[in-house]
């Protein structure tokens, strides 16, 4: 994995386990009430992230899946992870309605991570998000964009 512009906010992934092993890297920085947005095509490896930052939280990955029909799929590790997909909803307050999002984000300790986030729209979040945008397909390398409140040049631990 490189890091494109040396203040850890891009990177460069040329495989699974390299994007595995950036959500490791992201989860073990998470302390609860992180709302993690994340955006990219289909097979880019959005799930591939979440199972990396599951793992830093104490879940096995094999139980993580992407929640594309159950909507949103709650797991216990040392915070509670909420992995909320949206891909197949509407854009707008709707698809936040249908997923019960105003009740959980009243979990201040839990940290949500919502695939296909572009579905929100102009959705009001709290101020504890991060966007995290996958560029790529196929056998191409990935390009992964992380910007965190607070964090503007600070390396990810």
């Amino acid at each position: 994995m490189t890091d494109l512009n040396g203040n850890c906010s891009e990177f460069l992934s040329d495989s699974q386990a390299e994007t595995f092993a950036l959500g490791e890297r992201v989860g073990a920085d998470l302390s609860g009430g992180e709302i993690i947005l994340l955006n990219g095509p289909l097979g880019a490896g959005k799930t591939m992230l979440v199972k990396g930052i599951a793992t830093a939280l104490g879940l096995d990955q094999e139980e993580v899946t992407s929640p594309s029909f159950t909507l949103v799929n709650p797991h216990q590790g040392r915070l509670l992870l909420y992995h909320i997909d949206l891909y197949r909803l509407d854009t707008g307050a709707s698809a936040a309605h249908a997923v019960d999002l105003d009740e959980i984000l009243t979990d201040e300790k839990a940290v949500v991570i919502i695939e296909w986030a572009e579905r929100l729209g102009h959705y009001p979040l709290p101020n504890n998000v991060w966007q995290v945008s996958i560029a790529g397909d196929g056998d191409e390398p990935r390009r992964i964009s992380i910007s965190r409140p607070g964090y503007e040049g600070r390396v990810l631990e």
